[in-house]
């Protein structure tokens, strides 16, 4: 496993073969995830297209140690791009897709923004908002940081504790291989980085600042949605894309793909694999 300094935190990342075209496709983790959720999706895609995954400060095996708690201490959106840009440049890439899911899409739609001469396009894969809910977030802040809380180390060598992950947030059951890995995330996700990016994403004004961003994107911006995604509904992702130039009205950069829910790249991996070409060979 690869790795490389970011500030003084050293980043697990992997980056597949160099192919013909000029494009790096990048993916970045929604919370408590990993690099691992993107492997299914980018062994499709490999082919022709080179691919970086990486782990997010704080989760993962980009591991933030007491040392280094007073010097990286912010964990919102922006602080993970100032992370992607500097990711980018050490690795020398300089014309990349970003392709995000859940909280990875708001980062890499901030990513879009801030270094728009790298980032070509977006895509957002079960990922919106732009409308803040002042006591549904109020909840939702409440339980994330409960549960962030209380995470026992042993909790993923429960004999068949995965069984019960293998179907969280999803419409369709997951392997439990993949139950087993969202265990592990879950576990190793760093206290501070697991609450400040849940925190930082959630506050009023950030929240509010996502549509007015996305309205000033020039680079194309697409959306992937679960018909029966229950923590970032279609009706959300809809809302976000339609302050963008593509959406026109008519949803005409929405996806919606039917039977999935909030991990539609491990649900319906074909699916994204084969929107994502299509998008790509525009």
């Amino acid at each position: 496993m690869p790795t490389i300094d970011i500030r003084g935190v050293s980043h697990a990342y992997e980056l597949t073969n160099p192919t013909q075209s000029p494009h790096v496709l990048v993916f970045i983790h929604g919370w408590l995830l990993s690099r691992h959720y993107w492997q299914p999706l980018i062994q499709r895609l490999s082919v022709d297209y080179q691919c970086l995954s990486y782990d997010l400060r704080g989760f993962g095996d980009s591991q933030i140690y007491s040392t280094q708690q007073k010097s990286i201490s912010s964990y919102s959106p922006t602080d993970y791009v100032e992370d992607l840009a500097i990711l980018l440049q050490k690795l020398n890439i300089s014309s990349a897709w970003l392709i995000g899911h859940s909280l990875g899409g708001t980062i890499a739609l901030f990513g879009a923004d801030k270094i728009p001469d790298i980032i070509k396009a977006v895509v957002c894969i079960n990922s919106g908002g732009g409308v803040y809910l002042k006591e549904e977030f109020e909840r939702f802040r409440y339980a994330g940081t409960q549960i962030i809380k209380f995470r026992p180390s042993w909790l993923p060598y429960l004999p068949f504790i995965e069984q019960i992950y293998t179907g969280t947030q999803v419409a369709t059951p997951l392997s439990r291989k993949w139950g087993q890995q969202l265990l592990f995330d879950f576990v190793a996700a760093s206290y501070e980085a697991a609450l400040g990016s849940l925190l930082y994403s959630t506050t009023e004004s950030e929240v509010n600042r996502l549509p007015q961003v996305v309205s000033e994107l020039k680079q194309p911006v697409y959306f992937i949605a679960g018909a029966k995604d229950t923590i970032m509904e279609p009706k959300y992702v809809r809302h976000l894309a339609s302050f963008h130039w593509m959406f026109q009205g008519d949803c005409k950069n929405v996806l919606e793909i039917p039977e999935c829910g909030h991990l539609s790249i491990l649900e319906k991996t074909d699916i994204v694999a084969t929107h994502i070409q299509s998008l790509l060979n525009k």
